[in-house]
């Protein structure tokens, strides 16, 4: 209607001047949008009788042309102009530049031509990148200036220049612009550009559009290039790839077409992928289409073809092609069931590509195809389909072939070693234990040797060297180097790495470990050297490289001396000596005169050159980098070690002569006043190293170096005394004197085998250093003090911290002289101090700061010096470290002046401290507050508090810097729990003690987070309560226990955490531990620190040792008890799901285990009032591992205390609703009864009470409970029969019964499961071979019950574990190893999974017959209720019942039970298989089933029970039907179901499992043509349901 207005405006009003004047608008105004689209439609109409000569005469035609130019160039892009730079309103923007376009389209045809070429180069430059970020306000936007293009191209296909000047900007917009354009722009130019181009010209436009995209991806392979140009090539390929496409724009034919194709295959976008699967399909169905023949290969220099066709192989490539894609779209799902069974089909495509290449030489197939799978999968967000694809390539058979191993390489350097840098991958497996290598890494060890033993020879080294410099490209985690330092520890010895080489390993060692564990780090560390040393070439690297690469290895942590890696490398440099390359000094080799180097020459030469200095320039010297000392001092120490291993050489005549230079340096240190600063320095610097690198372990080279050490002892010593007292006045003395003061402590040290020396040190040196050092600090400084000054002060104080160090540790004896001096140093620190009248906030010299110098006037290099201040404040903060360390010595060496005020001013000092220090130089401020805090508690209890609060902050602070949390946590609770002040009653300090339990609360929480924390407290307290040294007053110190009951309980059951990369963490660590000298020796770090099971063994321990005669020990052991049992009953009665191994089946399982171990220390009065808690927790329901543990508990306590049967017997009377099957446990302790019987005083009359019960049970409706009782009734016959041996016992009236009854339950037995039932129960090992009292041991209820429960092995707590803790305690009552080793050798029983809960979803009930299982045993009672009824209830309805049997016992959601229990009833199925009938309980199901139940038959069958069942049907006749995606599965559209069809469902996550998979007679699957290949697990059985019942009902209807 609105076409037929128009012409019938224009046809009627010849006055268009009037219409044009109406419809138009002033230019500096904005018009409306339907002024717009009116005056559009307008000219449109005009255009549609433009051609109509007798209305337009030339002059009339020119004159609305001209009105149209005008209002195209002086109204629509003057507005268009305006739209661009409108900030807001962007929707009122974008209609009205949709209109105004609209309307140039509409005028451009009826202008002159030159016209649409004017507008269009005057918006070309607006499709331009500007040359700057600035806007330009003669500029279009990008979407507007494409809009108007896209108008302009229909009348601009004459001019080919301006066609391929609007193409180039296209293409400029398409790798510039914003993402939300590009796909505009595509469509709005470069499509048109195409579509308006004549024929001849359409290939050449295609062709250049190719080109330029292709020549942009290969200059730029970015993810962002790659998305781009697939997205244009998307839009282009119907003229790229259509049946009238010519080979000059063919993209086929393009190598970095296929380029592009296979980076979108592998990009992280899916639609990138799906994009690029599109081409591949269509060009893979255009190629065998026209049966187009194989390129020629392309010249030399250029890319090799990825994609080529041969009509004669057409069929295979199509398959080729088939599958592929195949696998690519399922490896969309993302999901691990999905992509599972499409695995087979890689292999399938591999090798189909290595027989292609075999038989054809180059190949039709190129093996890069083959890696974008394997990129594919490494990208995938599912962390298992990662794995999938990692385990998959890892036993990739084709790399046994050089080819394709070379063709893989750089994807392996690349690609692969990017994915195996997640730390996820290297979990353990299933069936893995706590220790074990993980699967994948075990895996990888073997590739790494396959893939470089198939690789040609001459390009090993290269990889190798390649793979090398990405490990140490990035910051890698720790796991996954580890892993790949194993591995590439393992190659096979060969000379494949030169000097590069050692220097990309030494870049991993510097750059990429930095941050790791100490244990991880130094096995990363031991396993590089090691591929080192089997990888280097000797020839191609000098002894220079190859110390300078040792320099890197930490001694505390991989390289320390004694090792085995040690020795490896001495024996390494002994085989290799005189192979290496030959060093080149000055130009000149050092083979000059005896061709070869050795390492003693090299060490030797090296000594030299480092103590050759150019004279002292007068002014002052940075001291010397100490890494040429470390380097030296290893080198030196190899070389000793080697010539030691040499016949007949004298080990300490070697250390003489290879220092020889420097001992002579030594001698003349002190008197010498021309040697140079700087080669004394370099002097001190290598003792120092060689000190500290030989450790304290005495053998014959320890020996060696401290006499040669001791020889010259008295110059050092002489000079460095003489150095500290008054000569150290430049900024760069400062760290001198640090390196000095290190020499006097290892010197110290010494001097226990030199008494001359000693007796030197303490009586003369360091009673001056002290007396100088005081005086210096007790001269009043000056306002701007010069740096001469500060630096004195900063010295002086640190030699005192030393000196008070020393005799802190008992290193050196404190002479009179020496002690009356630091009196007076303790009189320096306390002057000054407040009285009561004055501030409290200062206390003498506590805190003092050490002010920032000027260089003015000071020597040496002032800009160096400079940059010294600039860090200023570090050696600030040393200073008051200093002060600390020696505060905190005198407190306990002096103590402190006896005045009111002077522990509060002191203790509130050092809580400024903690705000004014450095947070890892804390640590003595801890260790004075350690003994200032408990004298102040009851008088100053606010300051204590923040102390306190202000510490653990601090603490808390440095939780993320390993290096400085541990000692600083250790100092802290070393502190905040101090024996003192846990002593405090509760009535004392009240405020400070509930402080101390919030903080203890809070460090429980920070040890789920991070591990090892709580056993820190843990320790400390358990070492506080009960010392291995009791104090005088033990009792007042244990009674500090009662107040933290709490965390005692917390320990008991505490245990591993369950996160996922914490358990990785520790796993890992168990591994390296295990490896033992096979791993880094790592003296430095004490894992056991770090266990999670440290608290328990700990508290376990402190349980140990207490005594039951002890009133004070037996109250915490019954308080415990209490706390245990409450904390037992309240995750019972909790609603968090318990299932096997959850974190309530652990906790469950350590509270019964701490009971069993304290239960022979409680007294008999305690036990009484507590057993029947213990009897209503076996009415609980408890997995396996618990139920066991109470069960032994009862034992134990009846044969303790067997007055109290009467209380079990009444268990049995219990409502017979809560004893279901709960009553197995009370059964499974009367199967023990021989351990309780003769302890019993009536023996007779217990026996006919157990005989009486067990026979009620054997009646019991539920199978599990009366195979309890049977087995309970068959031990308890036994006893009684003996008994009426013995004692003539009369029992020929229950005797018939009973064995009446054994007889028949043996013949029920006789066949089928339930005699498999039978035997299993008899062998299980708890009544089998476990003894309650025999085997009655820690090993038993920590390690032997655990594993023979199928606790998680992390819940396992060896024996070995208690060994280790010397608080531990064994008494006769509670052995630590079980004498009798039966259970020790058992395996898990099938049993065990009987025991587990209903609850537990994951089940695996051993094949036991429940209530409803009338296909297993067709039990005639139960039918009636179970398969009759509900088909009577329907055929009174006039409803049919087919054949189909329907299986969902895979099924665990309520909601699709539901929907598919009503979808079964209303087809018509026979019947629904559920794992568990209980689920017609659950309201979910009830919402959705809407009473269907009641009128379909249900059975339940266990997952575990589904192969048997699934085979039974198999012989009555089924056909059982998978519904599951598969390799081999049948489309649903052409499948035709027999009429006794089993239909099996899979869960909906994991679908069908393997094992179950061959058992099916046929998988279907539903065709399906979306993105997403899955469906609800209810949605796709409602499709077979009733396409089943659709081919019965045609069948019938036939």
């Amino acid at each position: 209607m609105h076409s037929v207005l128009i012409k019938a405006l224009v046809s009627s009003s010849p006055d268009y001047d009037r219409l044009f004047e109406a419809l138009s608008w002033p230019s500096e105004s904005w018009p409306e949008t339907e002024r717009l689209e009116a005056l559009a439609a307008f000219i449109e109409g005009l255009g549609a009788v433009w051609g109509d000569a007798p209305s337009f005469p030339a002059s009339k035609r020119r004159h609305i042309q001209d009105r149209i130019e005008s209002i195209l160039l002086t109204r629509c892009l003057p507005l268009l102009h305006r739209m661009s730079a409108e900030s807001g309103g962007e929707a009122r923007c974008r209609e009205s530049s949709a209109a105004v376009c609209r309307l140039v389209g509409a005028c451009v045809p009826l202008c002159d031509a030159a016209v649409a070429g004017r507008v269009a180069r005057s918006v070309l430059p607006s499709l331009q990148p500007p040359e700057d970020e600035s806007p330009s306000p003669g500029r279009l936007g990008a979407e507007v200036a494409s809009e108007v293009v896209a108008a302009l191209v229909p009348s601009l296909s004459a001019d080919a220049q301006l066609t391929r000047t609007l193409l180039a900007s296209a293409l400029s917009c398409v790798k510039t612009l914003p993402d939300a354009l590009v796909s505009k722009v595509t469509v709005r130019l470069l499509l048109p550009l195409l579509n308006a181009s004549d024929a001849a010209r359409v290939s050449g436009v295609a062709a250049s559009v190719v080109g330029d995209l292709c020549a942009w991806h290969c200059a730029d392979r970015s993810p962002v290039a790659t998305e781009r140009a697939l997205l244009c090539l998307t839009a282009l390929s119907d003229h790229l790839l259509g049946p009238d496409a010519r080979a000059e724009r063919d993209p086929r034919l393009s190598p970095r077409f296929w380029r592009i194709v296979q980076d979108g295959l592998m990009h992280r976008d899916n639609v990138s992928r799906k994009r690029a699967l599109y081409l591949l399909k269509r060009c893979v169905a255009l190629s065998e289409e026209e049966g187009l023949d194989s390129p020629p290969p392309p010249p030399s220099g250029e890319d090799e073809a990825l994609f080529t066709w041969s009509p004669s192989k057409s069929r295979l490539l199509r398959e080729f092609w088939e599958d592929y894609a195949l696998v690519m779209e399922t490896l969309e799902e993302n999901q691990v069931h999905v992509v599972r069974p499409v695995l087979n089909r890689i292999d399938t495509l591999i090798q189909t590509a290595v027989e292609d290449r075999q038989t054809a030489g180059q190949g039709l197939l190129h093996p890069s195809w083959l890696l974008c799978v394997y990129q594919r999968m490494f990208h995938s967000e599912n962390k298992s389909l990662m794995r999938e694809g990692v385990c998959h390539l890892l036993e990739l058979r084709v790399l046994h072939q050089p080819a394709f191993a070379l063709a893989f390489s750089q994807f392996i350097v690349g690609p692969f070693m990017d994915v195996l840098s997640e730390t996820s991958l290297f979990h353990r497996s299933v069936g893995q234990s706590v220790a074990d290598c993980p699967e994948l890494a075990a895996k990888l060890q073997v590739f790494m040797g396959v893939f470089f033993s198939s690789l040609p020879s001459e390009q090993r080294g290269c990889v190798l060297l390649q793979l090398i410099q990405q490990l140490g490209s990035k910051h890698w985690c720790a796991v996954p180097l580890l892993f790949i330092a194993q591995a590439l520890s393992k190659l096979p010895p060969a000379p494949l790495l030169g000097t590069e080489g050692l220097a990309a390993l030494r870049e991993v060692l510097r750059c990429t470990m930095i941050t790791h564990q100490i244990l991880l780090r130094g096995a990363a560390q031991r396993f590089l050297l090691n591929s080192a040393l089997c990888l280097t070439d000797v020839s191609a690297v000098t002894l220079e490289d190859v110390f300078g690469f040792l320099m890197h290895f930490n001694a505390d942590e991989s390289l320390c001396r004694r090792s085995r890696l040690w020795d490896q490398l001495c024996a390494w440099l002994s085989d290799n000596e005189g192979r290496f390359k030959h060093r080149v000094v000055g130009g000149v080799s050092t083979d000059a005169a005896a061709k070869t180097e050795t390492v003693r020459a090299y060490v030797q030469h090296e000594i030299c050159t480092y103590l050759q200095v150019p004279a002292s320039k007068g002014q002052a010297e940075r001291l010397p980098d100490s890494r040429e000392a470390d380097k030296l001092a290893r080198a030196i120490l190899l070389c000793v070690h080697m010539e030691s291993s040499r016949v007949g050489s004298e080990i300490g005549n070697t250390v003489e002569s290879l220092l020889s230079p420097l001992l002579d340096t030594l001698r003349r240190v002190s008197t010498n006043v021309y040697l140079p600063l700087r080669k004394s320095d370099k002097s001190l610097q290598l003792v120092l190293r060689l000190l500290q690198c030989i450790g304290e372990e005495r053998d014959d080279l320890t020996a060696a170096v401290e006499k040669v050490v001791l020889g010259v002892a008295d110059s050092v010593q002489e000079f460095i005394f003489r150095q500290l007292c008054g000569e150290l006045r430049e900024l760069f003395d400062v760290e001198r004197a640090e390196m000095y003061l290190s020499v006097v402590r290892r010197l110290v040290v010494l001097y226990h085998s030199a008494p001359q020396h000693r007796h030197e040190l303490q009586h003369s040196d360091i009673p001056k250093l002290v007396k100088y050092s005081l005086k210096v600090l007790q001269e009043p400084g000056p306002q701007d003090p010069p740096v001469a000054n500060q630096v004195v002060r900063a010295v002086a104080m640190a030699s005192l911290a030393t000196v008070c160090g020393l005799m802190e540790h008992d290193v050196t004896d404190v002479p009179s002289g020496t002690f009356s001096l630091l009196k007076a140093l303790n009189a320096y620190f306390y002057s000054s101090l407040p009285s009561s009248s004055q501030t409290q906030s200062f206390a003498g010299n506590f805190n003092e700061r050490l002010m920032k110098p000027q260089t003015v006037g000071c020597c040496g290099d002032v800009e160096v010096q400079n940059a010294l201040l600039q860090d200023w404040g570090r050696i600030a903060a040393s200073f008051m470290r200093d002060q600390w360390v020696c505060l905190s010595f005198l407190l306990r060496a002096v103590g402190v002046p006896e005045a009111p005020e002077t522990p509060r001013a002191a203790l509130s000092c050092s809580v400024e401290a903690l705000a004014l220090l450095p947070s890892d130089l804390v640590l003595p401020v801890f260790t004075f507050m350690e003994t200032a805090l408990p004298q102040l508690p009851l008088d100053e209890e606010e300051l204590c508090v923040e102390a306190v609060t202000r510490s653990w902050e601090l603490v808390q602070g440095l939780s993320t810097n390993a290096r400085d949390f541990w000692p600083a946590l250790k100092g802290f609770v070393s502190m905040a729990f101090h024996h003192k002040l846990l002593e405090m009653t509760h009535t004392e300090a009240v405020k400070l003690k509930a402080t101390l339990k919030q903080i203890a609360l809070e460090l429980m929480e920070l040890s789920q987070s991070k591990s090892g924390v709580f056993g820190v407290l843990v320790q400390h307290c358990c070492h506080t309560w009960l010392p291995t040294d009791p104090p005088p007053d033990p009792d007042a110190v244990f009674l500090s226990v009662f107040s933290y009951v709490s965390v005692v309980t917390e320990a008991c059951v505490y245990g591993p955490v369950l996160r996922r990369d914490q358990r990785l963490i520790l796993d890992v660590q168990a591994h390296v531990e295990q490896l033992g000298e096979q791993s880094a020796d790592n003296v430095g770090f004490a894992s056991n620190s770090r266990d999670d099971q440290l608290p328990r063994t700990c508290v376990l321990g402190f349980l140990s040792r207490l005594d039951s005669s002890n009133p004070q020990h037996q109250q915490l052991m019954e308080e415990l008890v209490l706390a245990l049992l409450k904390k037992d009953n309240d995750i019972s009665k909790s609603k968090v799901r318990y299932y096997s191994n959850s974190l309530q089946h652990r906790v469950k399982n350590r509270v019964w285990q701490t009971l069993l171990l304290l239960l022979p220390k409680l007294r008999e009065d305690f036990v009484a009032t507590v057993l029947n808690r213990v009897f209503e927790a076996g009415f609980c329901s408890n997995q396996a591992s618990v139920k066991y543990l109470i069960e032994w508990m009862m034992i134990l306590a009846l044969v303790y205390y067997p007055q109290h049967m009467d209380s079990f017997w009444s268990c049995f009377n219990t409502d017979q609703e809560k004893t279901k099957t709960s009553i197995c446990t009370f059964l499974s302790v009367l199967v023990h009864f021989s351990v309780i019987m003769p302890n019993l005083k009536d023996k007779a009359a217990q026996l006919h009470k157990a005989l009486d019960i067990t026979l009620q049970w054997c009646f019991n409706h539920n199978f599990s409970v009366r195979l309890y009782a049977l087995l309970a009734l068959k031990k308890v016959w036994s006893l009684a029969e003996a008994q009426a041996e013995e004692e003539a016992v009369d029992l020929k009236g229950m005797s018939s019964v009973v064995k009446a009854c054994l007889n028949q339950a043996e013949a029920m037995q006789s066949s089928g499961n339930a005699n498999k039932n039978w035997i299993r129960i008899q062998e299980h090992f708890f009544f089998g071979d476990f003894h309650p009292v025999r085997d009655y041991s820690v090993e038993t209820i920590f390690y032997t019950f655990p594993s023979l429960s199928e606790l998680t092995d992390d819940e396992w707590i060896p024996p070995w574990k208690f060994e280790k803790l010397s608080s531990f305690s064994v008494s006769p009552c509670v052995p630590l190893r079980n004498p009798c080793p039966d259970l020790s050798r058992l395996q898990p029983g099938d049993w065990i999974q009987q025991d587990k809960t209903d609850q537990d979803k994951e089940e695996r009930w051993a094949e036991v017959q429940k209530k409803i299982t009338p296909w297993r045993l067709g039990i005639q009672e139960q039918e009636p209720e179970l398969q009759l009824v509900p088909p009577q209830r329907a055929a009174r309805l006039g409803k049919l019942q087919g054949a189909l049997l329907v299986v969902a016992s895979l099924i665990d959601k309520p909601t699709n039970l539901g929907g598919l229990c009503r979808t079964c009833e209303i087809f018509g199925a026979s019947a629904l298989v559920l794992d568990s009938l209980r689920h017609v309980e659950d309201k979910h199901f009830q919402s959705l089933s809407v009473s269907s139940e009641l009128w379909l038959p249900l059975l339940e069958v266990k997952p575990v029970e589904l192969a048997a069942f699934l085979q039974l049907k198999k012989t009555e006749g089924y056909c059982i039907v998978g519904v599951e995606q598969t390799a081999n599965s049948q489309s649903l559209e052409h499948y035709q179901f027999p009429e006794r069809t089993l239909l099996l469902l899979g869960n909906e996550r994991e679908g069908i499992p393997a094992n179950l998979l061959q058992t099916l007679d046929v998988c279907v699957e539903i065709p399906q043509q979306g993105v997403i290949r899955s469906l609800n697990v209810h949605v796709s059985a409602a499709l077979l349901i009733w396409e089943y019942t659709r081919q019965r009902l045609a069948s019938k209807r036939a």
